[in-house]
């Protein structure tokens, strides 16, 4: 997709996210968006498309690392359930408690006992949230194994993306048949009618970001929330004085 068609679209969808991020606030709703897919399939990117001009204090990402040793303790869920939202909250989840059915399996940080115990018991788990006044979306990137091949070589060369590199990413290549398996087993038992799995296609990251922002906001029955008129007052300056510019300590003007 061509940048400018890109961003012709992009800047209507992120008005539309405006109007959701509003209504979410001002009616008290709970979202938990999750980014699920193979590694380098673009979920961070879609993440930071939603989240570029939303507030931050209303839609907030929750990308955790490995589990604590206390953390490996706890009922599997109970350090999601900590980062749900509140009313008038957004929460977007970059993965989330769906390691288990997948990385956890693939690379045995989860016995097998562990996983069908997670997979038998996440419905349930799910249907609780959305009685409770959730609104649960699930996202599965699909990128192909040549598209990703290009992706984890690009990381490897360009030193702003060098970072995303990890060694999971290599476990993630000679383990594809694995994960496949994963993923297939998983959407068997969780892409139930209550809390469906939608599936982006992703081997283009720009239309991918477009459509899944697109059917984000369908999924969800949001209106335009009135504002109110608002005049900025005139400063009342009182004779206040700035003092002298050079008495401040002001970084050099490299760019202009």
């Amino acid at each position: 997709m061509k940048k400018s068609t890109y961003e012709k679209h992009l800047i209507q969808l992120q008005i539309e996210l405006a109007k959701l991020q509003e209504w979410a606030k001002q009616t008290g709703q709970k979202i938990v968006v999750l980014f699920e897919g193979r590694d380098a399939a673009g979920k961070g990117g879609a993440i930071k498309t939603i989240t570029a001009k939303l507030n931050p204090r209303v839609v907030r990402i929750v990308a955790l690392t490995k589990p604590t040793e206390r953390e490996t303790t706890q009922w599997y869920f109970q350090r999601y359930v900590a980062h749900l939202p509140a009313a008038g909250e957004i929460v977007l989840f970059d993965r989330s408690w769906y390691n288990r059915a997948g990385v956890e399996k693939v690379m045995g940080f989860c016995t097998e006992q562990e996983c069908q115990e997670f997979l038998s018991t996440c419905p349930a788990f799910e249907d609780t949230l959305i009685k409770s006044g959730i609104t649960l979306i699930k996202y599965w990137f699909s990128v192909s194994d040549e598209e990703q091949e290009k992706r984890f070589a690009k990381r490897l060369t360009d030193p702003i993306k060098r970072w995303k590199f990890s060694d999971m990413d290599l476990a993630s290549r000679s383990k594809w048949v694995e994960y496949s398996q994963a993923k297939d087993d998983m959407f068997e038992h969780t892409d139930t009618a209550e809390s469906p799995w939608f599936v982006v296609d992703a081997d283009d990251k720009k239309a991918a970001r477009l459509n899944c922002i697109d059917h984000l906001l369908t999924q969800i029955n949001y209106h335009s929330v009135k504002h109110p008129d608002i005049t900025l007052p005139e400063i009342d300056r009182k004779n206040y004085q700035r003092p002298p510019h050079k008495r401040q300590r002001h970084i050099p003007k490299r760019y202009s």
